[in-house]
């Protein structure tokens, strides 16, 4: 039943509990993605702090990639340009390329890493030709940042058979490792150290989706902002009828 006051607005029971349903639900939500943006800049953080730390010695023995995880290491060893793969559709400043993926064998040891050496533009007339790769004879010392894998696209229709030279969309460490019979790092380093290879190592920063917890959670609150407003405005409309 209607209650009708004196400022001309109406009270209705139902209109009301739908609009504290709507008012809690959005709160709820809104607080939840708060608190998942604060959880995220609070790991935003410690990645900073981790990667400002000297960079850990990569050696042979096998590592957990969540343990080192968004560390620099420094890694001492030798290209296998052998299996030197191209993830494609990377694209830089504008322009199509690829990212350049290559093992590089630990030194004194058979224990390989997968380094992502840089970006290099793409043949634009011939896209299934491959770019001239300059690649360091011998052994080298490098430094970069570990992570569980370079990054997953959408992928449209089957993919390459993996092998020496293949242009990918995706890339998986285990599966290099069965196809290529390597004991690898069951990560990948994104190279940081300058080399005369002509590659461009400005690497994306590693997306937390901070922005977008802030966001949903704006749209939550804003939604049970409507529901109050929803509610207060319709009452007046209908004291007036």
């Amino acid at each position: 039943m209607p209650i009708h006051l004196r400022s001309g607005w109406t009270f209705r029971l139902v209109p009301f509990i739908a609009a504290v349903l709507l008012t809690v639900l959005g709160i709820a939500l809104g607080q939840w993605q708060t608190r998942r943006g604060d959880e995220k800049q609070a790991i935003a953080v410690e990645l900073a702090r981790q990667q400002a730390q000297p960079p850990v010695e990569l050696g042979p023995a096998l590592q957990a990639a969540a343990r080192l995880a968004y560390r620099r290491v420094r890694v001492r060893g030798t290209f296998d340009p052998r299996w030197a793969l191209y993830l494609d559709n990377r694209p830089y400043d504008g322009a199509a390329g690829f990212y350049v993926m290559m093992p590089l064998r630990i030194a004194d040891s058979d224990t390989y890493v997968l380094i992502a050496r840089g970006w290099t533009p793409r043949n634009s007339a011939d896209r299934s030709k491959l770019p001239a790769l300059k690649t360091p004879a011998g052994e080298v010392v490098l430094e970069g940042d570990v992570r569980v894998g370079p990054g997953r696209l959408m992928q449209l229709g089957r993919q390459t058979p993996l092998q020496p030279g293949a242009i990918l969309q995706n890339l998986e460490v285990a599966d290099l490792a069965a196809a290529s019979k390597l004991t690898l790092q069951p990560f990948i380093v994104e190279q940081r150290s300058a080399m005369d290879d002509g590659l461009t190592r400005d690497w994306p920063a590693p997306s937390l989706g901070i922005a977008m917890h802030r966001g949903y959670a704006f749209q939550w609150y804003a939604l049970s902002a409507m529901a109050v407003l929803f509610f207060v405005f319709t009452g007046f409309r209908r004291g007036k009828n």
